[in-house]
């Protein structure tokens, strides 16, 4: 039986939708009673008449020990000595309609290897973490204006011993951590990693938001591949699926045999396009679920950010419906105002919480301030992707460039909303599966042009404003899309092509942090101005990206042709002698070499945009970026030739 008198404040706080922590309250705890050692189980099924518990300890037999309810709103409470770490079980449950179901623990925090699907009992406080360090320095970071480089990863399909056989957590950690870390990038992004059923649905579909997957060990492996990352200086981020879960009868469809995580309106509930049923926003207990899972990651895991998946699904009662398979809210809209309240309170309780995580929605509509505090009208994340540029982005990087002279917008329209959000850019598992092909494999022409026009779209992106994610495979220009069943074509770095990519992107990652240009204003109009946007008919364009201090603006010039062009005119911001530090061109990245070896004296006669220019060489397929080495008082000028 519950402590009363300890507990009371918790069940209330659980059924007003404000209880923070309710996985200290719910699921199955080691504990003493009485003087005996044994496991606590505490589940909320306020629909059901009777509840009890089984596993193997007593042959799942429901008659032998079944559940007390402890208060009228359905919390039920069982003590059973004598049982330890590691015990299966589930919840057998008798519904009002006189039907008996086995249901796995909705807070449980691990669970049986698929295709079983029974709830394990383990203990949370029992690993030593090691990354004290990392955590200090997380609290100090202000990672609005640091470099932020994420690796977007799918375990099971990085590598594996073979199909439907992984590495553990620990394992993962010996060969992921050294590779991304060479590769410069700052942050891991895990695709979810709650437990599911389907290996196919990567996480996206689950059934236990508690329990890690034991597809590749147990709670305690994860915290191990953590804390190893933070050693090594890589954050993790977690993608998170709040907006939906599948419907396998072990898990939360009418737990209780009534709806009960999911709303009762079946035109709210269902998400059709993916076969899946969407949590009740409203509900109380519903909302104390979700957000204590997402501070149970962040806490128990010490998981630096959750990326928040489908958020434009969870805003709109419409979303991939069609006329007549939904309801308007109550104003006649098509917003849906719980779900909206909840993420807001969702977004309040982390910081409030965790003040030094990264929150980041995927979302992808115009829905306004995503990533603006909830005290300003905002939704209350930190971060938002930027949906738009990728789009734009891929639908032109896919053209022949003959015709990329009449979609040049394609390339330009994102500047004028880029500092209306903290945004990041991504390239993710969604752009490289089901037919969509494989980053490298979207880029036209023969193979020489397909890798140089990845180079420059790579640059493109990494001096472009903006936070930056890519999905694993791309680093070495894998040429098959996403074959989420099999590990990625290792054997391709054999290959100098895909070698020099790899290359190319470690260079590239440097230079990112390096240079302040590229991150410290990120999220300000001042930290980006256009040199010439606008000469479609070469689609060249050039900018200058800029940080507090003006000793480290850089000039960037990005050639969307493989045409070659000598003596090309590029305003410069200020007199003085300008060198090219990156080229994608060069030869040890697989380029033609068509490269600025020399200094590029700026001539004092205005161009373009600036009072002053250079004349460089433009290589084909190719960014080149600049900065000014030195002062020249009076600049060199042009009859002095």
């Amino acid at each position: 039986m519950l402590d009363q008198s300890e507990l009371e404040h918790d069940i209330y706080l659980f059924h007003q939708g404000n209880l923070r922590y309710s996985y200290q309250l719910l699921g199955a705890h080691p504990t003493i009673q009485d003087g005996k050692s044994g496991i606590r189980f505490t589940v909320w099924a306020p629909n059901a008449k009777r509840v009890s518990v089984v596993g193997l300890f007593n042959d799942w037999d429901g008659r032998q020990h079944p559940m007390e309810k402890v208060n009228d709103n359905g919390i039920w409470n069982r003590f059973i000595p004598d049982l330890e770490t590691g015990t299966i079980y589930k919840y057998e449950i008798l519904t009002n309609h006189g039907h008996l179901t086995l249901k796995a623990d909705p807070y449980a925090f691990s669970s049986e290897l698929r295709p079983n699907t029974a709830s394990a009992v383990y203990p949370l406080n029992q690993y030593t973490w090691k990354d004290e360090k990392w955590m200090e320095q997380r609290r100090q970071l202000n990672h609005y204006e640091s470099p932020i480089s994420i690796y977007e990863l799918h375990l099971g399909s990085w590598k594996y011993i073979k199909e439907e056989e992984y590495y553990t957590y620990r394992e993962y950690a010996e060969m992921v951590i050294p590779y991304v870390k060479e590769l410069g990038y700052t942050h891991i992004e895990l695709l979810p990693l709650t437990e599911h059923p389907f290996d196919r649905s990567w996480g996206y579909q689950a059934t236990g938001y508690y329990s890690v997957t034991s597809r590749y060990g147990t709670p305690d492996d994860f915290r191990y591949f953590v804390d190893q990352c933070h050693q090594n200086g890589l954050g993790v981020i977690l993608d998170w699926v709040p907006g939906h879960f599948c419907k396998d009868a072990h898990g939360l469809r009418r737990f209780d045999g009534e709806a009960l995580y999911e709303y009762e309106n079946p035109s709210k509930a269902e998400k059709t396009m993916w076969g899946t049923l969407s949590f009740d926003f409203g509900r109380n207990e519903v909302q104390s679920f979700l957000i204590s899972n997402a501070i149970y990651w962040l806490k128990e895991f010490h998981i630096d950010g959750m990326r928040v998946d489908a958020v434009a699904s969870m805003l709109y009662l419409n979303y991939c419906k069609e006329d007549g398979d939904w309801e308007p809210n109550e104003y006649g809209g098509r917003e849906n105002l719980e779900a909206v309240a909840f993420i807001k309170k969702l977004n309040e309780a982390i910081f409030n919480e965790i003040p030094d995580v990264l929150m980041m929605a995927e979302e992808s509509t115009s829905w306004p301030l995503v990533s603006a505090p909830t005290y300003l009208g905002g939704l209350g994340f930190n971060y938002k992707w930027n949906m738009g540029w990728m789009n734009d982005m891929l639908r032109y990087m896919e053209m022949d460039p003959i015709h990329r002279k009449y979609h040049h917008n394609l390339i330009t329209f994102s500047l004028f909303y880029a500092f209306s959000e903290n945004f990041i850019l991504p390239i993710s598992h969604d752009e490289v599966v089901h037919g969509k092909k494989s980053l490298l494999n979207k880029m036209p022409g023969d193979y020489w042009r397909k890798f140089a026009n990845l180079r420059v779209f790579l640059g493109y992106m990494f001096t472009h404003p903006g936070k930056k994610l890519l999905f694993m495979g791309s680093e070495f220009g894998q040429f098959d899309e996403w074959k989420d069943v099999e590990d990625l074509d290792w054997e391709l770095l054999d290959y100098d092509s895909h070698a020099h990519i790899l290359s190319y992107m470690k260079q590239l990652h440097q230079l990112y942090k390096d240079m302040p240009a590229l991150w410290e204003l990120d999220h300000k109009e001042e930290g980006f101005n256009w040199i010439d946007a606008n000469n479609y008919e070469q689609s060249i364009i050039s900018f200058i990206r800029n940080s507090r201090s003006s000793n480290d603006q850089l000039v960037v010039v990005c050639n969307f042709t493989p045409e070659v062009y000598h003596h090309y005119k590029v305003g410069v911001p200020r007199l003085g002698t300008y060198k090219e530090i990156f080229s994608s061109d060069a030869e040890h990245f697989g380029g033609s070499g068509q490269t600025n070896g020399v200094q590029l004296e700026a001539i004092a006669t205005p161009w373009q945009t600036q009072g002053q220019h250079i004349e460089m060489t433009i290589p084909p397929l190719a960014i080149s970026i600049l900065k000014k080495t030195s002062t020249s008082g009076e600049g060199k000028r042009l009859n002095e030739k």
